[in-house]
């Protein structure tokens, strides 16, 4: 599983506007690519592409992760057990637990993160 990660360039988001989530980040070959959509001290809000083959190995995190596919499927594995996890889907990684995601075929996620 690669782990190559690369961030996108800042593009200003609207406030107050809808958008199209799926369209602020593209697939790369080979990579795993992310884009902060929010960053406070409290959380933060990250949208992912991965591409086929790639993924995030095994770690913990002190903080609860809501991982939530928004296109294609994803193989989410938290302390050991398997989840598919389909766009439209969403999964609670709790704190301090091992998981590690993968990517069957290419996804889009969007992981939020909550620091209290």
């Amino acid at each position: 599983m690669g782990e190559q990660q690369k961030e996108t360039p800042r593009r200003t988001i609207p406030a107050a506007e809808v958008v199209r989530l799926v369209d602020f980040v593209s697939y790369q070959e080979g990579s795993v690519v992310s884009r902060v959509i929010v960053k406070r001290d409290t959380g933060n809000v990250t949208l992912f592409a991965f591409d086929q083959g790639q993924g995030l190995s095994e770690h913990t995190a002190p903080f609860d992760a809501l991982a939530h596919v928004i296109e294609e499927e994803a193989e989410i594995v938290i302390s050991g057990k398997l989840s598919k996890v389909k766009a439209g889907e969403m999964v609670v990684m709790p704190a301090n637990q091992p998981h590690a995601l993968s990517a069957a075929a290419k996804f889009k996620m969007l992981l939020t993160m909550i620091r209290s």
